[in-house]
């Protein structure tokens, strides 16, 4: 038997003198073997890690990577999952602190603190939380406004404006009701709640009336305190991370607000459908929804709603 033009024996014999003690036909049995079974899981989870690159999914850390290749049918450990991904330069993205201050507190009265931070839900379209962020382009700041779902996470609703005003958060509220409406889920008025800080644009009287008119509880937290809607302020760093950070769903350099939509609207559709959340189960907030309405009848028609524009 030769390898490449030199006698297994010579090359045995050479590596000898070097110090490494192999036998002729130790190279033999390696030649004939097939590859182990750790070689060739190993080398499929690292195909798989290779093609995630550039993706969403290149954003999890070891544990949801770990879920998300189960969810693809690799029975793969922890500590494996560990191992491969620090051998292929893979980590997961982490959160950077938001340092300025977007909520501006309204004068006069406001509603109570109704979930007195407890953020869970026994349904969906039970409790809804809101704020908005801020990102910054080549043509000035713009502010985007998310309305979540607490139940599933489920992002429902956004907006994003060049400006702070009142729409910011009336526009995604409209879209809110409106999808559930299309989705066949309508909110029932006297069941919702809607949680968000102090800021002077849910305090504002053309936001508590239009949540009135559409029989919506509201409910805001206390001045300066991110704890009373810690929920959205973890969702918002999410999407300043994911979205904005990583520059997966946007382009080198934000010129616009048309950038910010664009990048936003394919990172809700991520985050909604594909991501996985640890509080749900590993699963996606959607996938986390219907799996509720499946179990419970679905409504398909719209209760009465007072016709005012909101």
């Amino acid at each position: 038997m030769r390898d490449e033009g030199f006698a297994v024996e010579s090359i045995c014999r050479v590596l000898r003198e070097q110090g490494v003690q192999v036998a002729a036909r130790t190279y033999r049995y390696w030649k004939k073997a097939a590859p182990a079974t750790r070689i060739v899981s190993d080398a499929q989870i690292l195909n798989a890690l290779h093609d995630l690159k550039g993706t969403p999914e290149s954003l999890y850390g070891r544990r949801k990577m770990v879920a998300y290749l189960r969810r693809q049918g690799h029975a793969v450990a922890h500590c494996t999952v560990d191992r491969l991904m620090r051998l292929a330069g893979v980590n997961g993205i982490s959160r950077r602190r938001m340092k300025p201050r977007t909520t501006v507190p309204g004068p006069g009265d406001r509603a109570p603190d109704l979930l007195n931070r407890d953020f869970t839900a026994e349904a969906p379209n039970r409790v809804w939380i809101a704020d908005f962020t801020y990102v910054h382009t080549a043509s000035g700041w713009v502010y985007i406004a998310f309305i979540v779902d607490v139940y599933s996470q489920r992002i429902v609703g956004w907006h994003a404006q060049t400006s702070r005003g009142v729409e910011l958060v009336r526009i995604p509220l409209r879209l809110a009701l409106w999808e559930r409406d299309r989705t066949q889920h309508p909110v029932v008025p006297g069941e919702l709640t809607h949680h968000s800080d102090a800021g002077s644009q849910y305090t504002a009287v053309k936001f508590t009336e239009n949540l009135a008119l559409q029989g919506i509880t509201p409910s805001i937290g206390s001045v300066g305190d991110a704890y009373d809607n810690a929920l959205m302020e973890s969702i918002n760093g999410l999407y300043k991370t994911e979205c904005i950070g990583s520059r997966i769903f946007t382009p080198q350099r934000l010129e616009s607000i048309v950038d910010v939509e664009l990048a936003t609207m394919s990172w809700v559709q991520w985050y909604n459908t594909r991501r996985l959340h640890s509080t749900l189960g590993m699963v996606p907030p959607a996938e986390y929804e219907e799996a509720y309405w499946a179990g419970h009848a679905r409504i398909t028609e719209s209760p009465e709603r007072v016709a005012q524009p909101i």
